[in-house]
């Protein structure tokens, strides 16, 4: 079978190079994303809302082809309501989780979507569903996806902890994307964030200038910058003449 060139197909596309994470909590789960939107080196949107509704309590964030996982939402948002009329109750979070994952396996020669999908529903209470590029479905307690996820693995890795509150899970997730944000040239802007629970979605909002603050580190060119500056010069002179 012949195979598809992605690379020729989606030259120039509007990518959402993006840092997005889900976490769950004894009471719910925190979803969270920055907000920039790139077509290669250019910012093409730098306020974008990567946080989809699929259903009441059911959220999923986007990273990959904008163009790509915007029609997979559309589509499972779709079939959800289609679900939820014909059931007379509400779908599960596995359910959209699946559907997510279908619909990436089947084509996943021709598009470019990593997809997390979390929620609460009456089943399983929170839950997190992960779905990579190549449509495999994990559930996890905390989930990390797109360019800025490589940042933070091993901060992830050494603060999360099982049973935290909904504060502490808002903390963890807007330090996470703070940290990814300033590691990654793709990911920027602001954090939005949802608080998903059996009884409301809350939405936070984090802008640009009030993001978490951690090192940022420093250029070192040398010891003695006076002594640096004066061999600059004298080099400077010395061309010259």
């Amino acid at each position: 079978m012949e195979t598809i060139d992605i690379s020729r197909l989606k030259s120039g596309e509007v990518n959402l190079g993006t840092s997005i994470m889900a976490v769950q909590f004894k009471d719910g789960v925190v979803v969270g994303a920055d907000s920039r939107t790139t077509t290669g080196s250019y910012i093409a949107n730098r306020v974008t809302d990567k946080l989809t509704h699929v259903h009441d309590r059911i959220y999923c964030c986007r990273s990959g082809s904008a163009a790509d996982t915007q029609a997979i939402a559309d589509i499972v948002h779709y079939y959800l309501q289609l679900h939820a009329q014909t059931s007379g109750d509400a779908p599960s979070v596995h359910t959209a989780a699946t559907m997510f994952q279908k619909l990436c396996y089947d084509n996943k020669d021709a598009l470019s979507a990593g997809i997390i999908v979390a929620g609460w529903d009456k089943e399983l209470g929170p839950s997190v569903y992960n779905i990579p590029l190549g449509g495999g479905l994990f559930r996890q307690p905390w989930a990390i996806g797109g360019s800025g996820s490589t940042y933070v693995y091993g901060y992830c890795d050494a603060t999360y902890e099982e049973g935290w509150d909904r504060d502490q899970t808002v903390e963890f997730v807007k330090n996470t994307l703070a940290l990814a944000m300033s590691r990654d040239g793709s990911s920027g802007g602001v954090i939005r964030m949802c608080v998903i629970t059996d009884d409301k979605v809350e939405r936070l909002f984090v802008p640009g200038d009030k993001l978490p603050k951690f090192w940022q580190g420093k250029e070192v060119l040398g010891t003695d910058s006076k002594k640096d500056a004066d061999l600059a010069a004298a080099v400077a002179m010395a061309v010259d003449a």
